[in-house]
């Protein structure tokens, strides 16, 4: 049966893979496991869980969404009756600045720094120019507090794998 978005060949723009919630099992073994009941979006307190595409549970790191990032309180986990969030670990999840960065334009911010509560990102000073944010990849949690007040929305919140973008160490 065709969904009524197929149907009318209104095509969703694609976002990738998406990002499930914290301690979500791996891809397949999540779909399988979820039953698409929303019970982990409801309890999430920061609103950052919203039903994807198939109903199926996405963390949505626009900014201003959810200003405070996951704060991984564990409610969508213990909410999750079918078992589909029971993973040892959260997400490999970490934050990455692009070129709109103010730094990048010789302008002084520091508003990811001062919403990283994990204090993950660092300004180291820069010989002539402005410091610009520097991830420590090893205490960034992917949380996507970060981003939230960014300016320009110079940051991304992206899967480990695809992080070899500048300004993580």
């Amino acid at each position: 049966m065709l969904s009524r978005r197929a149907f009318l060949g209104v095509a969703r723009p694609s976002r990738g893979n998406p990002v499930r919630p914290p301690w979500a099992l791996a891809e397949s073994a999540f779909v399988d496991a979820c039953t698409r009941c929303s019970a982990c979006i409801e309890a999430c307190p920061t609103g950052l869980l919203l039903r994807g595409d198939g109903g199926y549970p996405e963390a949505d790191f626009t900014p201003g969404r959810a200003p405070d990032g996951c704060t991984f309180c564990g409610d969508c986990r213990t909410a999750c009756t079918p078992g589909a969030l029971k993973a040892d670990e959260t997400w490999s999840l970490k934050a990455v600045f692009s070129d709109d960065c103010l730094a990048e334009q010789k302008v002084v911010c520091r508003t990811c720094g001062e919403s990283c509560e994990a204090r993950a990102i660092h300004f180291p000073p820069r010989l002539g120019g402005v410091a610009g944010p520097q991830l420590d990849a090893l205490a960034c949690t992917g949380c996507g507090a970060c981003l939230a007040d960014c300016p320009t929305r110079a940051i991304r919140i992206l899967s480990l794998n695809t992080t070899a973008n500048r300004g993580v160490a």
